[in-house]
């Protein structure tokens, strides 16, 4: 069995080595389990992320197999078969929610779906900063979700994250394996940015 990988982004100038380092593996040690405070850690890196008018429109259904294995078990039935696959040996999962009005003032708040990314992604870094691996997922039964959580209607579910300790990729099927130890690959800057104008590319 081999070792559990890194796989940084190869980018053009240096960037921060805990967003260089940050990826979305597949492969979890079953064995290994996270505590309260890794808990705490990663749901406080997602509270201080910016938010508009500072609503703070996320919310987290924290479903973890060593506190809490019924939950773990009912959010874990909620994922697509592919995603369960693998999903089985994270000890950690979240249903991340958005609330759609603002608490302020009760209008809709069409900038919660933006602001609960920015929160997910601060709890994805905060993993990576730890030596953990988070993956979201988009391959679940929402409306499933939210009748086995008891979610209000005025929340939007946007996804689930698994995070866990990373284990080697030959623990993984051939296929997913694969998949595991491709290299990473992105747009080129040329693609997604521009200077000025939709027209001129940035770099």
């Amino acid at each position: 069995m081999t070792q559990s990988i890194a796989k940084p982004a190869l980018t053009q100038v240096p960037i921060d080595s805990t967003i260089a380092q940050r990826w979305s593996g597949r492969s979890y040690d079953s064995q290994q389990m996270l505590n309260q405070d890794q808990t705490i850690a990663l749901i406080e890196a997602a509270r201080w992320a910016p938010s508009c008018m500072g609503d703070q429109p996320w919310r987290f259904v924290v479903c973890d197999k060593g506190q809490h294995p019924e939950a773990w078990q009912k959010a874990y039935n909620c994922l697509s078969e592919g995603n369960q696959v693998w999903v089985k040996n994270a000890p950690w999962i979240c249903i991340v929610c958005a609330d759609s009005v603002f608490i302020k003032n009760g209008q809709p708040n069409r900038w919660a779906q933006y602001d609960t990314g920015a929160a997910a992604l601060n709890l994805c870094l905060q993993a990576s900063s730890m030596g953990l691996v988070a993956h979201q997922l988009g391959g679940f039964d929402a409306q499933q979700a939210r009748q086995l959580f008891a979610i209000p209607e005025q929340f939007t579910l946007m996804a689930m994250i698994a995070v866990g300790y990373p284990a080697a990729p030959d623990l993984l099927s051939e296929e997913l394996r694969q998949r595991e130890l491709a290299p990473r690959a992105r747009k080129p800057l040329a693609d997604i940015a521009f200077a000025g104008d939709w027209q001129n590319a940035l770099v």
